[in-house]
């Protein structure tokens, strides 16, 4: 049964989470699932990034292969794992291998400039690796981009890459661009915050064939949710400011960004 924290299913049935993390005991992950279901949430995809986020991708796997085993109804998990540019410190060489067997895609991955000091270099070298990794495999790429709109774009035309811009915080122009190139841009709770008119301008600059939503969990609750730890079922939140922002009906861009991502993650299994 939904809650005031997940709104009725009814018409948000069939969302799909294209970006959340878990890092946290498989018991807990078990709930976040029973609640993303129940609140009419299709499909996630588990993202990885660090090792040990890596290991949550496959955590959550585990859950819900369990979970449906026990007839309980829960979203499917789709896997994704990369090294993010937190990890630049270390030389791409001396991370261990990503097991890129029953993966969706690489990710995340990508340039994160707003922090002074930051070790661009390293953080470029990493990021142009693993799009070449991940073409080498015909996967696509789940990509962070913050204050590094110059060098995101310049890498992504010097290596062709497929995928997702995730939780979109940039202008409207750079959103284009990144359209251009042929990627699909996700959209975050952050569009419900006061201070994200960029965001907002983004989110209607996007064609429907191309827009994407997802949660960013443990991170990035959306309004009225904001503060507290995120989780897949507070989608519905963010769905349902998005569809008003843009004016369509709920089930409309419920079935829209199901359909999108289905095509990002194309497999077999996702058909």
């Amino acid at each position: 049964m939904a809650t005031a924290e997940t709104d009725t299913p009814e018409d948000a049935a069939g969302l799909f989470d294209t970006h959340c993390h878990f890092e946290c005991a498989e018991e807990e992950i078990g709930g976040m699932l029973d609640r993303a279901g129940a609140a009419g949430v299709a499909a996630l995809v588990a993202v990885g990034g660090s090792d040990a986020l890596n290991r949550g991708v496959w955590a959550a796997s585990r859950v819900a292969a369990d979970a449906r085993s026990q007839g309980r109804h829960v979203p499917d998990v789709l896997r994704a794992v990369g090294w993010d540019r937190d990890q630049a410190a270390t030389p791409f060489g001396d991370l261990p291998p990503l097991d890129l067997g029953g993966v969706c895609a690489v990710g995340e991955i990508g340039l994160d400039y707003y922090y002074e000091g930051a070790a661009r270099a390293a953080q470029r070298d990493l990021f142009s690796r693993q799009l070449e990794l991940a073409a080498a495999h015909s996967l696509p790429v789940i990509i962070h981009t913050r204050e590094a709109d110059d060098d995101t774009l310049g890498i992504l035309r010097e290596i062709p890459s497929r995928g997702i811009i995730h939780c979109f915080t940039g202008s409207v122009a750079f959103c284009r661009a990144l359209l251009d190139l042929g990627f699909f841009v996700s959209i975050s709770g952050i569009v419900t915050f006061r201070a994200a008119d960029n965001v907002r301008e983004a989110a209607l600059a996007i064609p429907e064939d191309r827009l994407l939503i997802e949660t960013d969990a443990p991170f990035l609750a959306p309004v009225p949710l904001r503060g507290r730890p995120n989780e897949p079922a507070f989608i519905v939140h963010t769905a349902r400011f998005l569809a008003e922002l843009r004016g369509v009906a709920l089930p409309a861009l419920a079935a829209a960004t199901n359909a999108n991502a289905r095509r990002v993650f194309s497999s077999p299994d996702m058909a």
